[in-house]
């Protein structure tokens, strides 16, 4: 989207638009993009929804680059736009994952993958938040919001930790969570749904979102303690 957010912005900032309202259009774009996705996945009329759910999801992601963009242009960057974008984040991932979890579980049935959904975004609303705090105890402690050894500063002390945090940031299982690329794989499942006439595929990614987001909620906290981040 970095790619093709400066021609849409150049067309919000001639129609006006505030980076603020850009940043609160995001949040409804992408809450409108799990709600989508939480649509019964059977028949066409689930693989049309989550369709549009990706759809809504990448102009979410648009918009997320567009609004700092149209900030920077006018030179209004505020702390209030930090916060509403940060928040936009927290709504959008947690509206998405909740979505699948319904979407999952279909029409009157039972299963559990609604709470496998909550469950999942649960755990990626603790992962923001865990890295959030970070600047929070550090403001509350009197330190700069970044530590001065920059990168440096997220490699975990322990020889082992650092490793096994590589090995892990290679296999990119973290991406899952993560709004544009859940939304295109959601896509991906309501094809092979379509074509089986079920939701296997569906329920297959809603365990592996709740799988994948509680063991990064754990992995995260411990590479944060035990990173130079909080000294």
């Amino acid at each position: 989207m970095r790619s093709i957010s400066p021609y849409f912005s150049w067309i919000f900032i001639r129609v006006g638009f505030s980076p603020n309202q850009l940043t609160y259009l995001m949040i409804v774009c992408g809450v409108l993009g799990g709600a989508a996705v939480a649509v019964d996945g059977r028949g066409t009329t689930g693989l049309v929804w989550a369709i549009v759910g990706a759809l809504l999801i990448q102009a979410y992601l648009l918009l997320d680059c567009s609004d700092g963009e149209v900030a920077r242009f006018r030179q209004r960057t505020s702390v209030t736009g930090v916060y509403l974008d940060r928040i936009g984040h927290y709504l959008s991932e947690v509206a998405l994952l909740a979505g699948l979890g319904v979407r999952a579980q279909g029409a009157f049935e039972n299963g559990g993958y609604v709470e496998l959904g909550l469950l999942a975004a649960l755990g990626a609303a603790l992962i923001k938040a865990e890295t959030d705090n970070v600047v929070v105890a550090r403001a509350k402690s009197g330190l700069a919001a970044e530590p001065e050894t920059g990168d440096r500063a997220l490699r975990p002390e322990s020889t082992g930790l650092a490793l096994a945090r590589e090995a892990a940031s290679l296999l990119k299982l973290h991406r899952i969570i993560g709004a544009v690329e859940l939304s295109l794989l959601i896509v991906a499942a309501a094809v092979v749904d379509h074509l089986t006439h079920g939701l296997t595929a569906t329920r297959v990614l809603a365990a592996a979102v709740a799988i994948v987001a509680v063991l990064q909620t754990g992995l995260h906290f411990v590479s944060i303690v035990a990173s130079r981040r909080l000294k």
